[in-house]
């Protein structure tokens, strides 16, 4: 082998050929009746026209949409906004309400603002429930005239299913009223205040 001979054939000097440019095939429209004659692409069936994709979007973002305004809706009707509170007081009214859904309607006269009297009283705590084991103890507390301790959720709103108010009660329990009196407004203390006022007006008389 002669090493002159590459001397002879410079390829890096060479002029490199263009490479060969494949004709576009046309794309005829099915309008054309030379559309209908293209041979058929068995890999047709696995390409999504732009119709098709834009109706895929369009449906992931429909129930997108749905999937929201349930959530939304379930958050509103469904979830408490206070999941556990506790009010203690006395029965006022208890009354059972409703055509087709039946509920248990009450108000509640909370003890602090009965007892509280530097500030003007805030109001009733109005409720409801469909417990029936709830509302019997209600009844019973209201009529004996001792008071309670209610354990209830607020909600956004009220619906027909829960009742009228957006207070749900969910249990009941008895309270001894020397639990929450303060000493001087015991009974025993208010009655030993009357007698000995009583006293007193006899030993003037």
């Amino acid at each position: 082998m002669n090493i002159d001979d590459d001397k002879n054939n410079d390829f890096f000097e060479d002029e490199v050929p263009d490479p060969v440019k494949e004709e576009k095939k046309p794309v005829y429209t099915p309008d054309d009746p030379r559309y209908w004659e293209q041979p058929e692409d068995p890999f047709s069936h696995l390409r999504t026209s732009r119709a098709r994709t834009r109706r895929m979007w369009w449906w992931a973002a429909l129930t997108a949409v749905l999937i929201g305004v349930l959530v939304a809706l379930y958050i509103r009707y469904f979830v408490p906004t206070v999941s556990e509170a506790y009010e203690t007081g006395y029965v006022d009214r208890i009354e059972k309400s409703g055509q087709l859904l039946k509920s248990y309607e009450g108000v509640l006269l909370p003890y602090k603002n009965l007892m509280d009297t530097l500030r003007p009283y805030e109001g009733d705590l109005r409720f409801s429930t469909t417990d029936t084991d709830v509302a019997v103890q209600l009844k019973k507390m209201h009529f004996a005239n001792l008071p309670v301790r209610v354990h209830y959720k607020v909600y956004r709103t009220d619906v027909p299913w829960r009742g009228e108010t957006k207070v749900y009660i969910t249990a009941v329990d008895s309270v001894n009223p020397r639990d929450i009196l303060p000493p001087d407004r015991q009974p025993e203390f208010i009655k030993s205040r009357m007698n000995a006022a009583n006293e007193n007006k006899e030993v003037r008389k």
